[in-house]
C-alpha cells in the first residue's frame, strides 16, 4: 500500500516528551499554551473545580491545578477561559465513517466543530466492497487527521458467511496481519453471534489473535433474547454491545462485564430507553458508553455529533458530568487508551473544549493535541482532501442494463392471490418486523398493494457483475406516487438495494447508479428528483460535507414528497440487506430470517 500521506499529522508519545512535560509542570520550562481560569470538568473526580490553569506542551497536558503562571514564558500562548468549562474533547466509542456519506478527512472537517476529538471507527463497509485494501486506505487516511481516529478491524466480512456474498471476504489470518498495523485498535464489531456462540472457527480465530495482540473486541448482539445463546457470546470474547435497545439489555450486559455503548445515530435512537438502568436502577454509569454507529452528513451538519449524544444523554435526566464521562473517560480505558485521552490530566493528549453552558453543551472553542482547530462552530483547521486511488472507484459493476421485467415476480401456477413474506420497517430502530400480506396477481406476476403500503424491494448484485436480482417486498415507507429509491449503500454486503411503486423506476434508479459509479437517487416517473453521487466504493463522496448534507436533504424531501413520513428514512433502506439484524432481510441469495439465519420463501404455503 502505497498511500500514506506527507501531512500526516504524528504525535510523539508519552515517553519521548514525559521530561518536557515534568520541567513544564515545575516551571523549568515554558508551555507553548496555557489556559487560565477555567472550571475543570475532572471525569475521574466527577467535580467541576473553578480557577482551574492548564499548561499544555507538545500536545499534552503538562500541568493541570490553579496556578500555572511559573509556565508562561515569552513565546507561551495564553487564552482566558473566562470562567467557562474546561472539557475533554469527546470520543465516539463506535461508528462507520462511511455512513456520513463523506471520506475519513471530511467527517473529520464535520466532526470536529461539535466537540469530537477522537472516533473509534470500524471501516467494514469499505471491507465488504474492497476487502483488506479498503481497510488499509482508511486506516491511513485516519492517520493524516488533527485527532485521533482509531481503527477497529472489521470482523466480519462478509457478516453473515451462506447468507450473503460481499465483494471480498477477510478472515482470522487478515486480522492477525491487521493487528500489527499501528492504528488498529481492537476487532470490528462480532455481528456473527451465532457463529460465537456455536465455536465457528473463523470467529473463534479472529477474537483470539485480537485478544492476543491486547486489544479490544468489539461486539453486536442483536437479538431480544438474553439466553444461552446471548451468555456463550460474552463468553466468546465480545468486551461491548451497541445493539441493546430496552433497559434490560444494558442490564444485562454490564452484569456480564461488558460495556454497554448507548448510541444515538441518525436513525437510532436507544439512549433513552437503555439509560434508565442508570438512573432508575442505580447502575455504575462508569461501564456505559455513548456512541452515534450511524450518522449521515445531513445529521453531522445541521445537528451535531457526539455533542448532539451527550446534550440528549443529559436531557433523559443524567448529571452532565456523568454524561461527559460516558463519552471520554468510560471510552478511553474501554479501549486500554486513558493515558492517552479521555480526561483533562497530565500526559493526556491535550484535546479540549471550552464550554460556556455544560447542560446545553455550548462549545465555544475546540482544541486538538493543544492546537484551535475550531471556534464558534466554524472550522480553523487546515485539512487537505485525501486521494483515493482509481482502484476504490468503478466499483459498481451490474453486468447488464436492467429492465422493468427484472423486477417481476413470478406467483406459483395458477395463483390468483398469494401470502408473502413482507420485510416491515421499524422507524428509528435497526430490526425489522417479519410481516405477511394478501397480494393479487395479474397474468401471472404478484401485485404490490400500495393502499396498504405494501411495495417492492429488489436487491441488485453489483460486485461480480452477474446481473442477478433478488425481489422481495417490504412495507412502512408509505410512499403514495409512482417512485423508486435505489442505493449502492446496503449494509453490510453493499449490493444494490431499490424499493419502489413503480418498476420502470426502478430499472431507471438501478441504472442511473450504475452510471455514477453509487450513490443514492430517487426516480419518479423518469425524472430524477434527487441523487448523491458516491463514487468512493460506492459508499462515499468525495465533496465537502455541507455540500452532501445538501444533497441528502433533497433526496429527503423527495422522499416526504413521494409520501413517505419516516424520520431518516434513507438510513432505513441502507439496512434492508443487514442480514444480521432480526427479524426479515433481503439478500443476494433471497429473503433471510434472522430470527433462525436460514434462507425462507418468498411465499407462504395457505
Amino acid at each position: 500500500m502505497n498511500n500514506k500521506k506527507q501531512h500526516r499529522n504524528a504525535m510523539k508519545s508519552w515517553s519521548e516528551v514525559a521530561t518536557r512535560l515534568v520541567d513544564v509542570a515545575m516551571g523549568r520550562q515554558p508551555a507553548d499554551l496555557v489556559v487560565r481560569n477555567g472550571r475543570w470538568v475532572n471525569v475521574h473526580s466527577g467535580e467541576i473545580i473553578p480557577g482551574t490553569d492548564l499548561a499544555i506542551v507538545e500536545g499534552r497536558f503538562a500541568y493541570c491545578g490553579s496556578d500555572a503562571s511559573h509556565a508562561i514564558g515569552e513565546k507561551t500562548k495564553v487564552v482566558d477561559a473566562r470562567g467557562r468549562y474546561l472539557v475533554p474533547g469527546l470520543c465516539d466509542a463506535h461508528m462507520h465513517v462511511e455512513s456520513g456519506m463523506v471520506t475519513v478527512t471530511e467527517f473529520c472537517r464535520a466532526v470536529i466543530p461539535h466537540g469530537t476529538t477522537s472516533m473509534f471507527i470500524d471501516p467494514h463497509e469499505i471491507a465488504n466492497v474492497l476487502g483488506l485494501e479498503g481497510v488499509r486506505l482508511m486506516h491511513d487516511e485516519a492517520l493524516a487527521q488533527p485527532v485521533n481516529v482509531f481503527v477497529q478491524m472489521p470482523s466480519c466480512v462478509p457478516s453473515a458467511p451462506g447468507l450473503e456474498n460481499a465483494g471480498a471476504s477477510l478472515g482470522p489470518d487478515d486480522v492477525a496481519d491487521a493487528m500489527q498495523w499501528e492504528n488498529i485498535i481492537g476487532l470490528g464489531e462480532v455481528m456473527n453471534f451465532p457463529g460465537v456462540a456455536g465455536n465457528d472457527g473463523t470467529m473463534v480465530g479472529e477474537i483470539a489473535a485480537t485478544v492476543n495482540a491486547g486489544k479490544t473486541v468489539g461486539g453486536h448482539y442483536a437479538s431480544p433474547e438474553l439466553g444461552r445463546a446471548f451468555h456463550g457470546y460474552v463468553a466468546g470474547g465480545a468486551e461491548d454491545d451497541h445493539e441493546g435497545t430496552r433497559m434490560e439489555d444494558a442490564i444485562a450486559r454490564v452484569r456480564q462485564g461488558m460495556k454497554a455503548m448507548l448510541r444515538l445515530g441518525s436513525a437510532w435512537y436507544d439512549v433513552a430507553s437503555q439509560i434508565k438502568a442508570v438512573t432508575e436502577q442505580g447502575l455504575d454509569p462508569r461501564n456505559f458508553i455513548l456512541c452515534t454507529d450511524d450518522s449521515h452528513s445531513g445529521t453531522l451538519v445541521n445537528e451535531g455529533h457526539m455533542d448532539r449524544v451527550v446534550r440528549h444523554a443529559i436531557a433523559q435526566g443524567l448529571a452532565p458530568v456523568t454524561a461527559i464521562q460516558m463519552a471520554t473517560i468510560n471510552t478511553a480505558e474501554h479501549f486500554r487508551l486513558q493515558r492517552e485521552l479521555g480526561s483533562i490530566a497530565p500526559g493526556r493528549r491535550a484535546d479540549l473544549l471550552i464550554v460556556s453552558d455544560l447542560a446545553s453543551l455550548q462549545i465555544d472553542e475546540v482544541y486538538g493535541r493543544g492546537v484551535r482547530l475550531a471556534q464558534s462552530g466554524k472550522l480553523e483547521a487546515d485539512m487537505p482532501a485525501y486521494p483515493y486511488p482509481s482502484s476504490a472507484r468503478d466499483t459498481v459493476r451490474m453486468g447488464k442494463t436492467l429492465q422493468k421485467s427484472d423486477f417481476d415476480i413470478p406467483a406459483p401456477e395458477g395463483s390468483r392471490s398469494v401470502k408473502a413474506r413482507v420485510i416491515g420497517v421499524i422507524e428509528n430502530q435497526a430490526p425489522t418486523r417479519a410481516l405477511t400480506a394478501e397480494l393479487g396477481v395479474a397474468k401471472g406476476i404478484v401485485s404490490m398493494d400500495r393502499r396498504n403500503d405494501v411495495c417492492q424491494i429488489a436487491l441488485v448484485e453489483r460486485h461480480r457483475g452477474t446481473g442477478a436480482v433478488t425481489n422481495g417486498f417490504v412495507s412502512g415507507f408509505g410512499y403514495t406516487q409512482d417512485c423508486a429509491m435505489a442505493s449502492t449503500v446496503a449494509h453490510d454486503s453493499h449490493h444494490m438495494i431499490v424499493v419502489g411503486t413503480n418498476k420502470e423506476d426502478m430499472a431507471i434508479a438501478a441504472n442511473r447508479l450504475g452510471e455514477v459509479g453509487g450513490g443514492v437517487v430517487m426516480i419518479s416517473r423518469g425524472k430524477e428528483l434527487a441523487l448523491v453521487e458516491m463514487p468512493i466504493a460506492g459508499l462515499m463522496s468525495e465533496e465537502r460535507a455541507e455540500i452532501v448534507a445538501e444533497k441528502a436533504s433533497r433526496l429527503a424531501e423527495a422522499m416526504r414528497d413521494m409520501g413517505c413520513t419516516l424520520n431518516n428514512a434513507y438510513m432505513q433502506h441502507s439496512l434492508l440487506a443487514l442480514v444480521v439484524i432480526p427479524e426479515l432481510r433481503i439478500s443476494d441469495i433471497g429473503l433471510i430470517d434472522v430470527t433462525r439465519f436460514e434462507k425462507v420463501d418468498l411465499f407462504l404455503d395457505d
